[in-house]
């Protein structure tokens, strides 16, 4: 829903709080999908602040108030209140937002720092020769990888569930202070099985953490709101990177008698995160109004603060009241909501969009080693690739508003890394290390669409206990994409578990991976028609819905509102963004 402009604001502010455009049902539950201007992007900067900033939804008509009106067990319900008005100053500029921002988005961003902090640190290590102490070879190295991927993918949907039942703010602290005692424990690696186990446990640890975490934060920030949320949320992991880089590089000097520097990184980066768990405990609040505690007693929000975070959030999306932040999922719930084909278009997606930028980012520490650049060398030279991917994550996440069309923006992947793969193939023994270095780079940095798609799956689930799994579903299927491109089970029946390879960048295609770029290229040229027709699929869906409700009488509109038994995005009046 977008604000009205500053004039008619204005005129609704003077001649009564409670004046509204009467808004359809289509419109309160679907994103706006009249064109956007500049001007609009940054309509925030000239309307009148003290105008009233409450949007029409669904609870400003009589009958559609009671259809969709809190149940009594939603843990906010004592502070809805769909008569309530408030100014854009109170909700954005001096109030609300700007709290939310200072209290829970930037702690989700330390969070994050934590889980990429003990999560990516192992490829600070191989610059350390850390495959050589302890034995590895590259295929125990992939396998690790792999084995890491594998149990992050398990755990994505039990980790949500438990999330569901004892809260975010419970469980979030205890999934970091367990994976950062398996983290620092890697302190005492010795051979390849405590490096197979520690990686299957942290994986294991760390499933779900994203998917508990969007869906925390979603009952903070309306629709519009989260995806910008969710790219700064991923922009902690471009800081981490280049924190960590430079701080590997102290780190990894740290070589006392036979206790290699690698282990002193893993040992204090684990400590450092093991911190961010323990204090997580004090800083997650269960929700909105429910942030007063025996050592925070006057909470974080006063009543009329309250009072807007839970109607704003309502009223851009009704369906967030259906469960109560503490409400378990049933199997039946689970079932329906892996069984609703019309989040698959996303999971496939979730698969394949990272494939073609995957293999150059995962090997880039080691490429930069073959280069013939020092362990201090590899380890910097992976800022530039950082800073250009925190940057185009940033620019392509504010397309998407802009441009107002999730496909076009994610389409900036592809488009940015074609090219780039085409001359990544194209250059021989013969080629500059510098210039290798400069497209890998680029190929590295690439726009990172992932939280675009986040909010996309979450925004289509259409109700809480959908958004739950979806979430969970949707980085299972991105985890099983990073499988795809970074190793395979193919001999695994016919031999022994320690027969996965790699998959794309293989050994015997090595050191220039024409073979495993030109895969590349065509996954990348495979997913423009996916996108495109993923366009199509919710465009047609939504065409078909609006057809259905037009011919509709409103009795029969009315009717259908007071009776159906269609929930979350199955409703004929929820519209899909695409």
């Amino acid at each position: 829903m977008h604000p009205k402009s500053s004039s008619e604001s204005a005129k609704s502010s003077s001649e009564s709080p409670t004046a509204f455009e009467k808004p359809s049902l289509g419109d309160c539950h679907s994103d706006h999908q009249g064109p956007r201007s500049f001007r609009h992007l940054f309509r925030r900067h000239r309307i009148d602040l003290d105008s009233i900033a409450t949007q029409p939804s669904v609870f400003d008509d009589p009958l559609t108030l009671e259809v969709h009106r809190p149940p009594p067990q939603y843990e906010n319900t004592h502070r809805f209140d769909p008569d309530a008005r408030w100014t854009w100053r109170e909700e954005k500029v001096s109030k609300v937002v700007r709290k939310i921002d200072l209290r829970i988005m930037i702690w989700a961003g330390v969070m994050f720092f934590a889980l990429d902090l003990d999560r990516t640190n192992i490829s600070q290590a191989n610059t350390d020769n850390f495959l050589q102490d302890l034995h590895l070879t590259t295929n125990d190295f992939n396998l690790g990888n792999t084995l890491y991927r594998l149990s992050f993918l398990i755990a994505e949907l039990p980790s949500q569930l438990i999330s569901k039942r004892v809260g975010p703010d419970v469980w979030v602290p205890i999934q970091i202070s367990l994976w950062s005692m398996v983290a620092l424990s890697q302190f005492w690696l010795s051979d390849r099985k405590s490096f197979l186990a520690t990686r299957f446990l942290l994986g294991f640890l760390e499933g779900g953490f994203i998917p508990d975490i969007v869906l925390y934060l979603s009952y903070f920030y309306t629709k519009r709101e989260l995806p910008i949320r969710l790219a700064w949320f991923w922009v902690s992991n471009y800081i981490t990177v280049m924190f960590s880089a430079f701080l590997a590089t102290g780190i990894l000097s740290l070589r006392s008698g036979n206790r290699a520097g690698w282990r002193y990184l893993f040992l204090i980066e684990g400590l450092i995160t093991l911190s961010v768990g323990i204090i997580s405990y004090f800083l997650m609040p269960p929700g909105p109004t429910q942030t007063k505690a025996w050592f925070r007693p006057k909470g974080w929000f006063t009543e009329r603060e309250e009072v807007i975070m839970v109607n704003r959030v309502l009223r851009d999306d009704p369906t967030k009241s259906d469960m109560h932040n503490r409400e378990g999922l049933t199997v039946g719930m689970i079932w329906n909501a892996i069984c609703d084909w019309r989040m698959w278009p996303i999971y496939v997606l979730g698969i394949t969009h990272m494939i073609p930028v995957g293999p150059p980012q995962t090997y880039l520490t080691l490429s930069l080693r073959n280069l013939g650049f020092t362990t201090t060398q590899s380890n910097l030279l992976t800022l530039p690739s950082t800073a250009c991917g925190l940057l185009t994550l940033l620019l392509t996440s504010y397309l998407a508003e802009f441009v107002h069309s999730r496909v076009g923006a994610c389409l900036v992947l592809q488009i940015w890394a074609l090219p780039l793969l085409v001359a990544l193939r194209s250059f021989g023994p013969s080629t500059d290390q510098w210039d290798y270095f400069t497209v890998v780079t680029l190929i590295t940095g690439f726009p990172y669409v992932h939280p675009i798609q986040v909010a996309w799956a979450s925004r289509n689930s259409g109700s809480v206990r959908t958004r739950t799994i979806s979430a969970s579903v949707y980085n299972m299927f991105v985890q099983a994409g990073v499988i795809v491109y970074v190793s395979t089970i193919g001999t695994v029946w016919r031999t022994h578990v320690y027969s996965f390879q790699a998959n794309i960048y293989r050994a015997d295609d090595a050191p220039l991976y024409k073979r495993g770029n030109l895969i590349l290229i065509i996954i990348c040229s495979a997913n423009f028609m996916i996108y495109i027709l993923t366009y199509f699929f919710y465009r047609g869906i939504n065409r078909h819905r609006e057809e259905q409700w037009n011919t509709m009488t409103v009795t029969e509109r009315d009717t259908y509102l007071e009776t159906t038994k269609d929930q979350g995005n199955k409703r004929l009046d929820f519209r899909f963004a695409y």
